[in-house]
């Protein structure tokens, strides 16, 4: 056992005891050279039990493992220090409340906040599970989940602190939790749909704050709960299916539902078969008359792409709503066209406007139909730069708010669909600058996002950030001037948002306020005629004074400082 005051490899001061297991204790310690706490888990080689053995070498081949995850929901392990008699794991101390703490505490939680959470475990999931090989969590649970001051999750007592407690209900086994592993976990044969399923136990225990271990027969959440919605009562109960074929198959499809929870409910369903039911009514009348003296397929195909084209061929005057509407039965006659999801994000373009519910309507109809897509057409690589750019400048909270790195992560995934498709037709004219827009998010979600600290984003990592940007920079001057505006306003929203991260690790201010400077200049002297260009030119022009002032000051403070 550690004392406190001990420093471990001249490096990290034991602090204080913040945790206790069967095989291992948790510090809280100082790391001497970076000023950063760090928790440390000190794992006894030898216990007691005749299966130490075998435990310790599991938990030390987990903590090697979990050493290569990175993601912002999964503590991070730094460092693993080893000798004869003692194993330390060196991890991410997580500031905040473990998700069982607030139940006991405040009792069942909101709807929105569950869901919220559960999206973004849902995400950590899909990251572990498409691992080679894949890694399986196996331990869901509220109590391995932390909240953040900030609001986010972080799954804890990844593997690393798994103790076998044998006949202790509230105890990890290496089965994982009763009441929240599946039936098939006791066999040994988990997989993704496993932790799907203890994620809804971990969902359900959340919004009624029934135990699952307290051996209550398992009952919808609107048993318990009548004011929560059909959606989430469906989600839950389809994760929770005894039989593994008949949950969700992978979080992606969960975490659709999440983000869509009306969509699967029995009047939308209704709903969408009425609407088909009338549309194939129409469909056949049309046919009959037309079919005298043709061939009824040619006659309806003809019908529909006349249709197809009417609708996405709206005049300019026509309202917002008038022509999302359009678009949307457009999809539903072609929705493996492109051309009408070009045309819903133009007219949102065009109002300088990306709100939640529009991005959820969207989003809606795009997850829908995206399996339809050729993926190595330049036309859908175009579509995800679209998505992409209309996150990064657009997308705002249904009140109007929005802050940059929620921008950031809402475009990432488009962005990075294209990065990685080495099959893109080579027609896809702003592949650089997709990329460079991936490297931007990319760099928030590794270093800002994710990290606790800012001395995990080094100036080296700041500087070759730069020279991306520099060399999109030189590129963007052949494209049109609304998408060379986009990158001059996300360098000016990158600047701002991270001058005093640079400025912590030592990023020359001139560096910053000569990038600003060449941006300005070549926003103003470019000629635009679209409305939404001059719209986007007069933000960076409106920006430029107090953002460079912005920088100065944060540099200047830590001078007066010093």
């Amino acid at each position: 056992m550690a004392e406190i005051g001990a420093v471990i490899e001249e490096k990290y001061e034991i602090l204080r005891e913040i945790g206790r297991g069967g095989m291992s204790i948790v510090y809280l310690a100082m790391d001497t050279r970076l000023n950063k706490q760090w928790a440390v888990k000190e794992i006894r080689k030898k216990g007691s039990g005749k299966n130490d053995e075998v435990i310790v070498n599991s938990l030390l081949a987990e903590a090697h493992m979990i050493k290569k995850l990175d993601h912002p929901a999964l503590p991070r392990i730094v460092d693993i220090i080893e000798n004869s008699v003692t194993i330390y794991v060196i991890m991410d101390y997580i500031e905040g409340e473990s998700l069982d703490k607030i139940l006991n505490e405040y009792g069942a939680q909101p709807e929105e906040l569950v869901i919220e959470w559960a999206k973004q475990i849902c995400e950590a999931f899909s990251y572990l599970h498409s691992r080679k090989p894949p890694i399986i969590y196996r331990d869901m649970k509220p109590a391995n989940v932390m909240l953040k001051p900030e609001g986010n999750v972080k799954i804890i007592d990844f593997g690393i602190a798994r103790e076998y407690k044998e006949q202790q209900l509230s105890d990890t086994t290496v089965l994982g939790t009763k009441g929240y592993a599946p039936p098939e976990q006791y066999s040994g044969q988990t997989d993704a749909r496993s932790d799907i399923y203890a994620l809804g136990m971990t969902m359900h225990q959340l919004l009624t704050g029934i135990d699952p271990r307290s051996g209550e027969k398992y009952a919808s959440v609107r048993m318990w709960n009548p004011e929560l919605s059909e959606g989430i009562e469906l989600i839950i109960d389809k994760c929770v299916e005894p039989a593994a074929e008949n949950r969700y198959q992978n979080c992606a499809d969960l975490l659709y539902d999440l983000e869509h929870p009306e969509l699967i409910t029995k009047g939308y369903k209704q709903k969408q078969k009425r609407k088909v039911g009338l549309f194939f009514a129409a469909a056949i009348m049309s046919v009959l008359c037309l079919a005298v003296g043709i061939g009824c397929s040619i006659a309806a195909t003809a019908m529909n792409n006349n249709n197809y084209d009417a609708l996405i061929s709206l005049a300019a005057s026509t309202s917002l709503e008038d022509k999302v509407e359009s678009y949307k039965k457009a999809i539903e006659i072609y929705p493996d066209r492109m051309d009408a999801y070009f045309k819903m994000l133009e007219a949102y373009e065009d109002e300088s406007q990306f709100e939640k519910s529009e991005n959820d309507e969207f989003l809606a109809l795009y997850n829908a139909n995206k399996d339809g897509f050729d993926r190595t057409s330049a036309s859908e690589a175009d579509l995800n730069y679209k998505i992409g750019m209309m996150y990064f400048n657009y997308y705002t909270e249904g009140d109007g708010s929005y802050s940059f790195s929620t921008r950031v992560q809402k475009a990432y995934s488009f962005f990075e669909a294209n990065y990685e498709n080495a099959d893109i037709s080579p027609d896809f004219e702003n592949k650089s600058l997709s990329d460079c827009y991936y490297q931007i998010c990319y760099f928030y979600k590794k270093y800002i996002l994710s990290s606790s600290t800012v001395e995990e984003a080094s100036k080296d990592n700041y500087e070759a950030l730069l020279h991306t940007i520099d060399d999109a920079l030189g590129k963007v001057k052949s494209v049109g001037a609304y998408d060379q505006l986009s990158l001059y306003n996300a360098v000016f929203m990158l600047m701002y948002d991270q001058r005093s991260s640079m400025m912590q690790v030592n990023v020359d201010q001139n560096e910053i306020l000569q990038r600003m400077d060449s941006v300005y200049e070549s926003a103003k002297e470019l000629t635009v005629q679209k409305e939404q260009s001059q719209k986007l030119r007069q933000e960076i022009i409106d920006n430029y004074d107090s953002y460079r002032q912005a920088i100065i000051r944060t540099y200047e403070n830590v001078q007066e400082e010093e």
